[in-house]
């Protein structure tokens, strides 16, 4: 299996030596990312300083990164009027104001003696005439990527309030073949789709994987025999072992916000119901015991709840439960049909997906079931996971000839379509990149 990069096989050391930021002055530029309708901000991204073309390869993923997420407009560099722009001296911010770029951004790529890259940036506000953000970074040049997409974040973070979630990526399942016959593979790649490498070779059936939260680790779901197992994958060395084996079917694994214990859906005697495995000893407690159809389990971030789905009441509904299975309410009473839960990192939102008048529906809702938001309506959409920093989601949709991934922002207003080489279906996003 290729090598999984990880955080520091970057060798990256975030420094700002001889990059000091601006003094602690308020800057005017700034965007309110919880307003409905977002201004994309304009901003200018010159090509870093290189010796080869790196410089600019580097800036067009940067550049790419941020329109992508919706809340910034980057300017065409034929608009540029000071065109020797380096991270060494103060720009004409006059140059750049009358552009109407509000931020500005400066850098250079430079070889060291040891093989590795510096890779330095400074970000500007151009009205007020300021430094807001400056580092530099180091890495083995086939990490350039990555390094373009923590740069993103830098910039994302500074200007929004809100972590970025460029350097993140997404685990799917890829899908070849004829329709009634086609080959499912576990597969990689970075959020803006490169990078893609395979993790399966296709022989089994292989569904919902999920990322650790706190490790380069990810469960899923395989039926190559007799019965189907969870797996326990590391993408670093590739291992992988069986969580267990279940004699009935099993949904939808996911881990706990401490890595520790795996939740899931088995079923037994024609009802299914949410079990919590402890990944040390194995142990399994069942948290729900209805005569219904229990599943897609989800964790609060804090550890504390569990939201499901069940049919409990006559058709499927979203429900939120203690972690232990106490104190189970229904929250959704819309219309349709409720399914596949999720609760956003940051504890304020579920998403799910909902079946209503012929159409599937990604929304969200308040972990009380009030605020009911739709994101996106369309033929066949469903499998909702969040960004690190809950403000996108991610889903597929199956138009008729296979499924494809979308990206949507909580306005609604960003929906993206994210290149995958084949048909590409039930997404899981990692949580940020360390």
């Amino acid at each position: 299996m290729t090598r999984f990069i990880r955080s520091l096989a970057l060798a990256l050391a975030a420094a700002t030596a001889g990059l000091a930021l601006a003094s602690g002055a308020r800057a005017q530029v700034e965007i309110d990312v919880t307003q409905g309708n977002v201004q994309p901000l304009p901003i200018a991204l010159p090509n870093f300083q290189s010796r080869d073309a790196l410089g600019q390869k580097l800036m067009e993923v940067v550049s790419a990164d941020l329109k992508r997420s919706g809340l910034f407009a980057p300017i065409n560099p034929a608009a540029f009027i000071q065109k020797d722009v380096t991270p060494d001296a103060t720009p004409r911010f006059q140059d750049w104001t009358v552009i109407n770029a509000q931020a500005l951004v400066t850098g250079r790529v430079t070889p060291e003696a040891d093989g590795r890259l510096r890779v330095e940036f400074r970000l500007w506000d151009t009205y007020a005439g300021q430094q807001l953000d400056g580092q530099q970074f180091y890495a083995s040049p086939d990490n350039w990527r990555r390094i373009a997409h923590i740069i993103a974040d830098a910039i994302y973070e500074r200007l929004t309030g809100e972590k970025g979630y460029f350097d993140t990526r997404i685990v799917f399942i890829d899908e070849t073949g004829a329709k009634n016959d086609r080959r499912k593979r576990l597969a990689i790649m970075d959020q803006d789709g490169a990078n893609v490498r395979y993790l399966s070779q296709g022989n089994d059936l292989v569904l919902t994987p999920r990322f650790s939260p706190n490790r380069q680790e990810i469960t899923y779901m395989s039926f190559g025999q007799a019965e189907p197992r969870v797996y326990l994958l590391q993408l670093e060395t590739g291992q992988r072992e069986v969580v267990g084996n279940f004699p009935g079917m099993t949904f939808s694994p996911r881990f706990s916000p401490d890595g520790q214990k795996v939740i899931m859906s088995l079923q037994q005697d024609g009802n299914s119901n949410i079990y919590a495995m402890d990944l040390r000893s194995r142990a399994t407690t069942r948290l729900t015991s209805t005569a219904a159809i229990d599943t897609s389990p989800s964790y609060s971030p804090d550890g504390s709840k569990v939201v499901f789905e069940s049919d409990r009441g006559g058709r499927s509904q979203i429900y939120v439960m203690g972690a232990d299975g106490s104190g189970q309410q229904r929250i959704s009473f819309g219309q349709g049909t409720y399914n596949t839960p999720v609760w956003s990192p940051r504890g304020d939102l579920i998403a799910f997906t909902k079946q209503t008048g012929g159409q599937f529906q990604i929304g969200v809702m308040k972990p009380d079931g009030s605020g009911e938001r739709i994101l996106t309506s369309s033929f066949h959409a469903e499998g909702p996971t969040w960004a690190p920093n809950g403000r996108v989601i991610m889903f597929f949709r199956d138009q008729g000839a296979g499924p494809q991934l979308y990206s949507i922002d909580l306005t609604g207003r960003n929906e993206q379509k994210v290149a995958t080489p084949n048909y590409a279906s039930d997404p899981a996003w990692s949580p940020a990149l360390e």
